[in-house]
């Protein structure tokens, strides 16, 4: 029987550990920091296929019911509007306002709906300005 006669390997001894390391200390390293010239690097954005964040926003859309122009904004242009036709400055009341504005963004969708139309009849999914000016000249000067 063949023994190892090596120091480590003898009974009884113990065997050798190496030390323990360290831990890394954290070292400024010079890959990270900016160059010169160069914009700092921004995590990588999410970049979806052409034409799904459009069909994401239409179904937002669809589903929610608050008004989609802004409220100040469109009162300041109805205000103006209203001046240029009469000479004083008229008052409106609140609701009177929000009627006009959920009247003329549901005006909005249907003619925007009707120049879809419009685009897909011509074959294309590109509504153009000639779309809703034929959508217009179909409703009539009725609809206006």
């Amino acid at each position: 029987m063949h023994h190892d006669t090596s120091s480590s390997r003898r009974k009884g001894a113990t065997p050798r550990h190496r030390p323990p390391v360290p831990p890394p200390q954290p070292v400024a390293s010079t890959s990270r920091t900016p160059r010169p010239g160069r914009p700092p690097k921004s995590p990588k954005k999410r970049r979806f296929r052409p034409g799904t964040k459009a069909l994401m926003e239409i179904r937002k859309y669809q589903k929610s019911t608050d008004l989609l122009l802004r409220k100040v904004p469109f009162s300041r242009l109805v205000r103006e509007v209203c001046q240029n036709f009469s000479g004083g400055a008229l008052r409106w009341q609140v609701f009177a306002l929000l009627a006009l504005q959920e009247a003329a963004e549901a005006f909005l969708v249907m003619l925007f709906s009707d120049a879809n139309l419009c685009a897909i009849h011509a074959k294309r999914v590109t509504l153009f300005p000639r779309d809703v000016q034929l959508a217009r000249r179909i409703r009539g000067a009725e609809h206006l």
